[in-house]
């Protein structure tokens, strides 16, 4: 062999061996780039976020029950009170007088209720001195009858008799009527008397009410009312004065606004974690205890297709430990949690998508061939619109695994959702490599499309020890 020959097929081997080595390198790089991560057990716990402001459990409104001017007030805003302290007096001089109007008023009508039942007395006593003296009259009557048979007396004496026993029925008639008119004023004037007795009690009660005392152990947390203005008592159709609010902060409850679309999985006696803005850094346990019915309120929210109504409903959860120097209306917001897993699988939030892929007449996933490089079709949609005889196309939730360098689509099952990871019933299993990004590749990713790993995803990297 020449050594001109010799070099000839030295630089052929040099070529090939290149082109070898740029068929390698360039295959290796070709497919979207994506981040992965190996599926495994976790906790997983279910939390629905709402915010809201803190509210006392125990709040009292102290209200004016008799109209008037205050004039002592004994409490400041900010103060704290006990059951049964001084808060302020309305002036009674009006009721006084009222009161002494009502007690000479009773005193009248009970004075005249006295003088009614003597009457009817008298009344009842003359009926009963008529019905005898009627009795006499009848029997002196029978004599003459009996003297007028035997012919022993006259027919003078005989009508005198009888005279006699009409004139004494007419006077029994007339009696009982007089005591029947005197009960009817009897009775009206013990009416009467109830009726101011009535006043005088109520005079009596306002009297009592003019001096206000704090029915609870708590804060003043608000005083609408300075000495001198005058306080109106409630109608109703006027609510009247609210003087003071008086709460009890010893128990608390975060009242907050819960999205009607978490609202089902919230329930009685669930534990939530509350953070209050004024208190930073620290974290409140507290449960559940009252879940409205009705929504509280429907805001407009502006979204990319235009208005929609939102709506919420009102979920009240009691503080179980002491905040300090909290105040009625701070802003709060509580986690609630809905559910907790123990040891499950669960996949990133991120890599959960959706796709509509092909099924046999069995159920079964059929993985079709991915489509063409350059493709226009959205990757929710095949590129083949009719499916084959006895196949159907359907939405699917799944997430993508890399299998031989490729991204294969796994339909899952998904259970409750984490903060970052939703539970999978079914589907995938740990050790699974789960594409999770980046979020643009994911999306338009299609099922049997080559890929390749990340810089940070690639063995030897932080992550990929991870």
């Amino acid at each position: 062999m020449t050594r001109k020959k010799a070099l000839i097929i030295l630089g052929g081997l040099i070529i090939a061996a290149a082109v070898v080595a740029a068929n390698f390198y360039f295959k290796r790089q070709t497919g979207i780039v994506v981040n992965t991560e190996v599926l495994r057990n976790r906790d997983l716990e279910s939390l629905v976020s709402a915010s809201g402001k803190i509210q006392p459990k125990t709040q009292v409104n102290i209200s004016a029950n008799t109209t008037g001017r205050v004039t002592r007030l004994a409490v400041d805003e900010g103060q704290r009170v006990k059951a049964g302290q001084f808060l302020l007096e309305i002036d009674p001089r009006s009721l006084e007088g009222q009161m002494q109007r009502g007690v000479a008023s009773v005193a009248a009508a009970e004075s005249s209720l006295a003088q009614a039942r003597t009457n009817v007395e008298q009344a009842r006593t003359g009926v009963e001195q008529a019905e005898a003296q009627l009795a006499l009259a009848r029997q002196t009557l029978k004599r003459q009858q009996d003297l007028w048979k035997d012919g022993l007396t006259t027919k003078q004496d005989l009508e005198k008799a009888e005279n006699e026993v009409k004139v004494r029925e007419a006077d029994v008639r007339s009696r009982e009527a007089d005591v029947k008119a005197r009960t009817q004023d009897l009775e009206t004037r013990e009416q009467q008397i109830k009726q101011e007795q009535a006043g005088l009690a109520t005079t009596r009660y306002n009297l009592n009410q003019v001096i206000l005392n704090s029915p609870i152990d708590g804060l003043v947390t608000r005083r609408n009312i300075e000495q001198g203005e005058t306080a109106v008592m409630g109608t109703m159709n006027n609510a009247g004065t609210v003087l003071l609010t008086i709460a009890d902060m010893s128990v608390l409850d975060a009242e907050v606004e819960v999205d009607e679309t978490d609202i089902p999985a919230v329930s009685l006696g669930q534990q939530a974690k509350i953070t209050i803005d004024a208190v930073p850094d620290r974290t409140f346990k507290g449960h559940v205890t009252e879940i409205g019915n009705s929504p509280v309120q429907q805001t407009t929210s502006t979204t990319n297709t235009g208005q929609r109504q939102a709506t919420t409903f009102k979920v009240k959860v009691t503080l179980d430990e002491q905040v300090p120097d909290v105040r009625p209306g701070f802003t709060c917001t509580a986690e609630i949690t809905t559910a907790t897993k123990a040891n499950v699988a669960a996949v990133p939030i991120q890599a959960l998508t959706v796709r509509e892929m092909l099924f046999n007449d069995k159920g079964e996933l059929v993985h079709e061939p991915p489509p063409k490089k350059g493709r226009s079709v959205e990757p929710t949609v095949s590129a083949s619109n009719e499916p084959p005889p006895g196949h159907t196309r359907k939405e699917t939730e799944g997430v993508f695994l890399i299998r031989d360098g490729r991204a294969v689509f796994a339909p899952v099952k998904i259970g409750i959702a984490g903060e970052k990871y939703f539970e999978v019933v079914s589907g995938v299993k740990p050790g699974d490599q789960v594409i999770t990004g980046p979020f643009a590749n994911v999306r338009t990713l299609a099922d049997g499309e080559p890929v390749r790993l990340s810089e940070q995803n690639r063995p030897g990297s932080a992550t990929a020890k991870r």
